[in-house]
């Protein structure tokens, strides 16, 4: 497991968290950090499977 799938996931948990609270506060503007968040981790987590898979090849 590369290190930026680590991230990545930490990002999405971090996300969806901003997003909850957002809701819960109906804060817009959490709501759309929280997103940015979780979209951030979900890239940072592709590029880490990928840079994994290149290292094992």
């Amino acid at each position: 497991m590369h290190k930026d799938e680590v991230k990545g996931a930490g990002n999405k948990a971090k996300g969806a968290v901003k997003g909850a609270v957002g809701k819960a506060t109906s804060n817009k503007k959490l709501q759309a950090e929280g997103k940015m968040d979780k979209a951030r981790g979900d890239i940072q987590q592709k590029a880490g499977k990928v840079k994994d898979t290149i290292r094992k090849h």
